[in-house]
């Protein structure tokens, strides 16, 4: 934020301006990275350039290579040797690492990781017609896997940290001990070192598998996109737009968060750089308008969180959602778009009643930025997203999408804005920047990928869904709460994407064999190892907040899971009735007719949540029946926001005439000691 908009909420004379908060672009969700410079920064810019120039060709079928057609499998080798060795650079490998220089041992392990990626690759047509992944491959093709496989593993751990290593490595191996009686439900196909090593480097069931699939047919786009996007300037435009739009209502600095996180995390899927560019600018505004710092903070990490889950730029777990479910990814994010909007409804209306029970008010209009005048200067924006969704929706053409919204993009900057017009230099950074996240995400992707060839090897996944049913005894509401359980853990020390590969490959088949709908399934196991980000201990989102605000970070973690309680919900209700996720015989009428539903009784539930209730009041004036009141009202709420029939006992229409049999009383009561606190004398009930 700039000077002047920090002074700006003292004093009205001045109008809130802001500043590009993607002005220095930092992606990279760990946070000690070394910053290439000289030679290796050039082999990256270049190394960059290369991957998306071989994505364009692959997706366009522009034929770059003469004479010659490149399989997939070879294309995946290429882009892992293009970007794999680079791991090794820009995340050191331990805590006191050098920062300012490479050791000789991340050089080494640059060369092994490239040399073993390009030998891969050159084998893997020789693979496909002698089927080397069964059996039969020659010694250097198995060395060099089994070299692949190790430097894997460790880049695994430098992108994800060791809790993902020690939750991913014994799976890997799994198979070579897979016939063991200990095993118990896990007991599988026994392999050969010499067998497991093939199958994970050669087949496009592992290291080439799903995850790997989908960096590069869909992810590389819409990562290129959304740096385009940020490094144009839409940052300064979202943040502006949203408090020119939201500003003025009452505690409208958290209002203005909400909206500005969300518009940010549509573009960039990323939950803590949202925190840091959105967080930089809302946090210290929020403090300023009366908020406390933790609670501040609470507010950006929820609000950035739903990055991941609000289209069209989804995190990258939804592209690989869209490979599991062989779907297109246009599907996945039809899908997120219900589940998204009630959780920022949700998120909005604990905003309302918080900032309305604690007096908090607007920002003067005389502060804000003029809704007209923000527009006029971005209105450009507004045409490349409109693009990138009609080819999305209309034309489902995912894969083309970015490539084109990024060309308008481009062109449409350079013609009309003076301020953001890229030079020579701002092509290198956009290419580093890109290239700093293609590699973190390849390095934790592809070692994922062993996770899924370790399980497709030994056969184990259709015994456990049927271990797993027969433990829930084939009840699905148990089963749900033990795989939001499960995705809550993991989630705490997996990414997000790592959280959904594991849940998708072990828990999945067990809710599928239910009749569960499978987007429904996928999206409830994505949308709980998501919540991870605002759960403590670990909290990532908050702690980044905290950060920010100033405020404790274990305090913060607390304080983001009450925020955010409703969004804990929001899961089991598009299970409970896939319209919610636009499935179905009539999605789009039944899905929009339960949003409401939905909408209408998380009102109640923040209400309760935050004691008080819209279109009633405050509710410490209901004296000593405030907490029976404030519980009714979450009950009551929560009845109502549930959707009825499939595996619920009750239709539609007796769950809700339930919740509304409990509202209704409580909310007359409610009212009538609230209005008949408003007649006594003041008694400093309502001082913020």
């Amino acid at each position: 934020m700039s000077p002047a908009a920090s002074d700006s909420v003292a004093a009205p004379a001045n109008r809130i301006e802001f500043d590009d908060p993607h002005a220095n672009m930092q992606e990279a969700e760990v946070t000690r990275v070394r910053t290439l410079r000289g030679a290796w920064r050039w082999t990256l810019v270049v190394a960059t350039a290369v991957t998306i120039l071989l994505c364009i060709n692959q997706q366009f079928s522009l034929r770059f290579f003469l004479g010659y057609t490149q399989l997939n499998t070879e294309y995946f080798y290429l882009l892992i040797a293009l970007m794999l060795p680079f791991t090794f650079l820009i995340f050191p490998g331990t805590g006191s690492a050098p920062l300012d220089r490479i050791p000789w041992y991340d050089i080494l392990l640059f060369v092994a990781s490239f040399a073993c990626a390009i030998l891969l690759m050159r084998s893997v047509r020789k693979a496909a017609e002698a089927g080397w992944e069964f059996g039969g491959a020659p010694t250097y093709v198995i060395v060099a896997g089994v070299i692949m496989w190790v430097v894997l593993m460790e880049a695994l751990r430098r992108t994800g940290g060791w809790s993902l290593l020690l939750s991913v490595l014994p799976f890997t191996v799994y198979p070579l001990f897979a016939d063991a009686t200990w095993l118990g439900p896990f007991r599988g196909t026994q392999s050969t070192l010499e067998q497991a090593t093939a199958y994970h480097v050669l087949s496009g069931e592992s290291l080439l598998g799903i995850p790997i699939q989908a960096f590069a047919d869909t992810v590389i786009g819409f990562l290129v996109f959304g740096t385009a996007l940020m490094m144009t300037g839409a940052g300064k435009f979202f943040i502006n737009l949203s408090f020119a739009m939201c500003g003025t209502f009452r505690g409208g600095a958290a209002k203005v968060c909400i909206f500005a996180s969300g518009l940010l995390g549509m573009m960039s899927g990323s939950i803590i750089s949202n925190v840091l560019t959105a967080g930089t600018m809302t946090i210290p505004v929020m403090k300023k308008s009366g908020f406390r710092a933790s609670y501040a903070a609470a507010i950006e990490a929820c609000a950035s969180t739903g990055a991941v889950l609000a289209p069209p730029v989804m995190g990258a777990t939804a592209f690989v959602i869209a490979q599991f479910l062989n779907v297109s990814y246009a599907d996945v994010a039809l899908a997120a778009i219900i589940p998204a909007t009630l959780y920022y409804i949700g998120l909005f209306m604990q905003v309302d009643s918080y900032a309305a029970r604690h007096g908090l008010k607007g920002i003067p209009r005389a502060e804000l930025p003029k809704v007209w005048d923000t527009i006029k200067d971005g209105w450009y924006y507004v045409f490349v997203i409109a693009l990138l969704i009609v080819m999305l929706l209309y034309f489902k053409r995912e894969s083309h999408a970015p490539f084109y919204a990024t060309a308008l993009l481009l062109v449409l900057n350079q013609l009309f804005s003076k301020d953001t017009r890229w030079t020579l230099g701002t092509i290198s950074k956009f290419l580093e920047v890109n290239g700093r996240t293609f590699v973190e995400l390849v390095g934790i992707l592809a070692g994922c990928g062993l996770l899924i060839g370790a399980f497709s090897m030994t056969g184990v996944v259709s015994s456990l869904a049927n271990d797993l049913l027969r433990i829930a005894g084939d009840n699905a509401l148990l089963l749900l709460v033990m795989c939001a359980f499960t995705s809550l853990v993991l989630g705490l020390g997996l990414t997000t994407t790592a959280c959904y590969i594991f849940l998708a490959i072990l828990v999945a088949p067990a809710l599928e064999k239910l009749g569960l709908n499978r987007m429904a399934v996928h999206m409830f196991i994505f949308y709980w190892g998501m919540l991870s980000s605002i759960t403590p201990p670990v909290a990532i989102a908050s702690f980044a907040a905290a950060g920010i605000a100033g405020s404790p970070a274990m305090k913060t973690g607390w304080e983001s899971m009450w925020v955010g309680s409703i969004i804990y919900f929001i899961p089991f209700f598009f299970v409970l009735n896939p319209a919610l996720v636009l499935q179905g015989p009539s999605p789009y009428l039944e899905g929009l007719g339960l949003m409401a539903l939905a909408g209408f009784g998380t009102l109640f539930i923040c209400g309760g949540i935050q004691g008080y209730q819209v279109f009633v009041g405050d509710l410490r004036a209901a004296g000593a029946l405030e907490w029976p009141l404030r519980v009714l009202f979450v009950v009551g709420g929560f009845v109502v926001a549930t959707p009825g029939g499939g595996i619920m006992p009750l239709s539609q229409m007796q769950v809700t005439l339930l919740g509304l049999a409990i509202l209704i009383p409580t909310a007359l009561v409610a009212l009538l000691l609230v209005r008949r606190q408003t007649l006594a004398p003041p008694n400093g009930l309502h001082a913020p």
